[in-house]
């Protein structure tokens, strides 16, 4: 859709003032980094070319944790931000208490619902009504590889447990860190993460996660994975420890590792450093899990500012969904857009198999919302599972202690 088609849209919803008048929007998030500030200009100038000013209003602290705390304060106060960006249960928590914006007429007339995958909609809309626009789509069971040491030792991109094991095997008899991590709690979930989707597949992970059953967190399954997980601590240097996550993908870059299990904001780093995707690196499923994707995603959440949707809060919906800047921006993010009908041209490789991925899981139905960044549970379960997995990969608990501790965990919080 043109942007002279998607402001005629506009025009629809009986807005009496032009675009170009429009109020400045007022927008709440933490990218602060140079990459993440570089993308979210792309939005920025995209509204500036519509005559709508930007006010900023950025808060430090990657997961938004320190940015909910402002908002809290302005929605108290009587007088939130335009938009707010905001991940997973943290929008449906803001729908309950009536804080959002309907955005289902926008919604409605520009299709969002037949190009915005079903698994992403569930945080999307509250109550059947739209209520945040999605940004972009992070996956989370990447595994990234520096192809020269692949290419020294022989290894190929392994595709299953045992194929995965026998590679790391061979790197570290070479001398070689196998896995490069950082050992803070998000991290050693993200490895689970994909770990327990590759061991019990996609009905145990749905089960186990989502659903919180608790036969499937107290499973032999779930001994299995947390078994694997003991494997591979066994493959991690012993720096680890509270390493952060850019830190651990520069030792693939560099290489001093060969591997990281890392979302796809891992790429921003490679890309940085000069490195060519198929060239340099590789980006693959972590073994097990090639058919689905565990996912999160960037959203900005409309905050009610009376009866009916600002048209300024209008126009930066539509400007989040079309598809060109979709594509701006994610080609800069290094996610994929939350659109699945967006052309690939502009994309790297990497980009271009995330679309494919996304499109692929979403319409098997094998699209999942991600434990670790706070897409299958609320946060307080996500929480209280993170503990248990960082104790049994710091050595704490053994296996068979973890999943008893795992279960616990869930009672108590869920």
């Amino acid at each position: 859709m043109s942007l002279k088609s998607l402001k005629l849209g506009l025009a629809a919803l009986a807005m009496s003032t032009s675009l170009a008048s429009a109020a400045d929007v007022e927008v709440l998030h933490w990218w602060t980094s140079g990459g993440e500030a570089a993308a979210l200009n792309v939005l920025k100038q995209d509204l500036e070319s519509q005559g709508i000013g930007w006010q900023d209003m950025p808060v430090a602290g990657g997961g938004g944790t320190q940015a909910m705390t402002v908002l809290r304060a302005r929605v108290t106060s009587g007088n939130p931000p335009t938009a707010v960006q905001m991940l997973g249960f943290d929008i449906t928590d803001w729908a309950k208490e009536g804080a959002l914006a309907d955005l289902n007429i926008l919604a409605g007339m520009e299709g969002w619902d037949d190009v915005v995958p079903e698994a992403l909609q569930k945080f999307s809309k509250y109550d059947g009504k739209w209520v945040s626009a999605p940004v972009n789509v992070h996956s989370t069971n990447w595994v990234w590889a520096n192809k020269a040491i692949l290419d020294e030792l022989g290894i190929e991109p392994p595709q299953n447990w045992d194929e995965f094991v026998a590679a790391l095997e061979k790197v570290k008899a070479s001398g070689k860190t196998a896995i490069a991590h950082g050992g803070q709690a998000w991290q050693d979930a993200t490895i689970f993460d994909a770990v327990v989707m590759a061991t019990g597949g996609p009905e145990f992970y749905q089960k186990a996660f989502i659903d919180l059953d608790e036969e499937a967190l107290g499973s032999d399954t779930m001994k299995e994975s947390f078994d694997r997980m003991a494997v591979i601590r066994s493959y991690v240097d012993d720096n680890f420890s509270g390493r952060d996550w850019n830190l651990a993908t520069a030792m693939v870059i560099n290489g001093d590792a060969a591997f990281q299990m890392m979302g796809d904001w891992a790429k921003g780093e490679f890309l940085n450093a000069g490195k060519k995707p198929d060239e340099d690196f590789l980006c693959f499923r972590f073994p097990g899990t090639q058919d689905q994707v565990t996912f999160n995603a960037d959203q900005f959440a409309m905050f009610a500012q009376g009866p009916e949707v600002g048209k300024e809060q209008a126009a930066l919906a539509t400007a989040i969904l079309s598809p060109s800047f979709q594509s701006a921006f994610n080609v800069v993010k290094g996610s994929v857009p939350a659109r699945t009908d967006v052309p690939n041209d502009d994309f790297d490789a990497c980009g271009k198999k995330g679309m494919v991925d996304l499109k692929k899981a979403a319409d098997s139905g094998n699209l999942y919302g991600s434990m670790a960044h706070g897409h299958a549970n609320p946060a307080a379960v996500k929480n209280a599972m993170y503990d248990v997995i960082t104790a049994h990969f710091n050595g704490e608990y053994d296996s068979e202690t973890a999943v008893a501790e795992l279960v616990t965990a869930v009672q108590i919080n869920k």
